[in-house]
């Protein structure tokens, strides 16, 4: 019997004690695989483990300085950073125990522990979800900036914000949690493997249309209708200013555009990580036996994972705020350490001279 391929979807096994030819040979992939003799061992795909620890890096540590960015600078204690706070710390939680538990479940483990498997796989699903909701929230605010700029003080408040934050991160993780509840597969083998533990038909028909890809459609219109009225209102003030007025809504209007693009930006990066990974699930749901290649499978989840520390880097190139508050952080670290050398040095000179 050929032993299933290494992923995070279904990890690494080879026969110890047979000639079973080695998984990491393997090519394809199925949704239907073999289970695991009893006997395998664990065989760790090791440049899949690489690729996800320097990703659970960047990712942690990126986002950690957009969290003290937003913490230090009174300026950017905005609804808007508030959303892109709780986004970033979405992706810590990705950086620092998803990605993880990917690892383990790489590895085969936990054993004999269903529930635990379970949970484990179902960490991912929640701080996505919960980062998708975030850039919900995100667009909605912007849409309410834009098209009810008179309610916008009233509706945005930062009590509000938190409570929208606190009101997402509670349905992410009851939507991740749906598997743990018994919406899932009882696993046959002894391994934690992802195929044969959580259902597809929740991935796909749940997960992905529903919690996934609906509001994705949703955050696309907003920043159409978005665009549509900024350009709408460029149209205006070129007539305004050609008039020798409105310059004032002409700098305010080049900083909305400015925002949403940056945003959206956030936004078309997520889609491009993640809608590939929900595709191959829904070729595995619909067409079971359809070969899905080794490789395509693990780059899709690795894709998925680094969306997770690219958006300290987009915030940075994107929005002058938040490049200025990174550039001033790692300048005071920078000084700080400079500081602590010249006192030692200082120090011993004084030690030298009294000496």
């Amino acid at each position: 019997m050929e032993n299933p391929p290494a992923s995070p979807y279904l990890p690494d096994l080879q026969r110890s004690t047979s000639s079973t030819p080695d998984p990491l040979n393997s090519t394809t992939f199925s949704s239907s695989p073999p289970a695991p003799a009893a006997d395998a061992s664990l065989s760790p795909n090791v440049p899949y483990v690489t690729a996800e620890l320097i990703i659970a890096l960047l990712s942690t540590l990126g986002n950690l300085l957009v969290c003290a960015a937003v913490a230090l600078n009174r300026k950017l204690r905005t609804v808007t950073n508030y959303f892109l706070v709780s986004l970033a710390v979405a992706d810590v939680c990705v950086g620092a125990i998803a990605i993880p538990c990917a690892i383990l479940t790489d590895a085969g483990l936990p054993r004999h522990n269903l529930y635990l498997c379970v949970l484990m796989l179902s960490v991912l699903i929640m701080f996505t979800q919960s980062s998708i909701f975030s850039l919900l929230a995100v667009a909605v605010e912007r849409y309410v900036a834009i098209f009810m700029p008179f309610r916008y003080r009233a509706l945005m408040t930062p009590r509000n914000a938190v409570l929208v934050i606190l009101a997402t991160w509670l349905l992410a993780f009851l939507i991740g949690l749906v598997p743990l509840m018994g919406w899932r597969k009882t696993a046959p083998a002894a391994y934690c493997f992802f195929v044969l533990v959580v259902d597809m038909t929740y991935m796909v028909y749940f997960n992905f249309f529903a919690c996934v890809l609906a509001p994705l459609v949703v955050m696309f219109l907003i920043y159409a209708q978005i665009f549509a009225a900024v350009k709408r209102q460029a149209r205006r003030t070129g007539a305004e200013r050609r008039g020798r007025a409105g310059g004032g809504a002409a700098a305010s209007m080049r900083r909305e555009v400015k925002t949403a693009t940056s945003l959206f930006l956030v936004l078309f990066l997520f889609t491009v990580c993640w809608v590939p990974l929900h595709v191959i699930n829904c070729f595995l749901l619909l067409c079971p036996r359809c070969p899905v290649p080794l490789e395509l499978l693990l780059a899709a989840i690795i894709l998925s994972h680094a969306n997770s520390a690219v958006n300290p880097f987009l915030y940075a190139y994107t929005m002058t705020p938040f490049r200025d508050t990174f550039k001033a952080i790692f300048l005071c670290c920078r000084t700080l350490r400079d500081g602590e050398g010249t006192n030692a040095t200082d120090g011993e000179e004084a030690g030298a001279g009294a000496s």
